[in-house]
């Protein structure tokens, strides 16, 4: 298993919320770079404390987001090459909770899974499909929770991005990250960067 911490601070108190981890499963390193990446910058830019890329290794993923963190700062941790089996056993015997995003869960807008997310709380691993999950993902062995963004095939980025989202009630969005070398200025016009 390789295991890199990246080490830059966020200025949020982490303490007083749950740990957000995303698990990445199925990633075909010829096909699906583009978007495992992306998943992982979601997961990150959106207040995700770490990222787990399950059984297999890309090198490719972890050197780009090491350099996003290494920029524009904040503490995200990065992982690859575990057997999801493990990430989830090893979850749960630190009594985590695990959140199987599937279009066939509980829609997130119409039933009260969140509210009982956030209540149990505990950290969360979120596990992120990219191809067809085994169908164990959805028994209560390895997910506590099967959530859907609605009940539409759609992105799994997408999905993760309004899940936390929600989560975190939209507090993520105005997250300041520490050890920033490059920062946006917000504008009605224009571009400005502070470096």
């Amino acid at each position: 298993m390789e295991n890199s911490k990246l080490t830059q601070k966020s200025s949020e108190d982490q303490s007083t919320l749950p740990k957000v981890v995303v698990l990445r499963w199925g990633h075909r390193p010829q096909r699906d770079v583009r978007l495992t990446t992306h998943v992982a910058l979601a997961a990150r830019a959106l207040s995700a404390s770490g990222f787990i890329l399950s059984d297999v290794s890309d090198s490719k993923i972890e050197e780009t987001v090491r350099k996003v963190t290494r920029n524009w700062g904040g503490e995200f941790t990065f992982e690859m090459g575990s057997p999801w089996r493990t990430v989830v056993r090893d979850w749960k015997a630190k009594d985590g909770v695990v959140v199987h995003l599937t279009v066939y869960g509980e829609n997130v807008q119409t039933s009260d899974v969140l509210n009982r997310i956030r209540s149990a709380g505990k950290d969360v691993l979120v596990l992120v499909g990219s191809q067809k999950v085994p169908g164990e993902f959805y028994s209560s062995e390895i997910s506590d929770f099967n959530v859907s963004i609605g009940n539409q095939p759609h992105s799994e980025c997408a999905a993760l991005a309004i899940f936390l989202d929600r989560f975190f009630e939209g507090k993520e969005l105005a997250k300041k990250f520490d050890e920033a070398k490059i920062k946006v200025v917000p504008k009605q016009r224009g571009k400005e960067i502070k470096n």
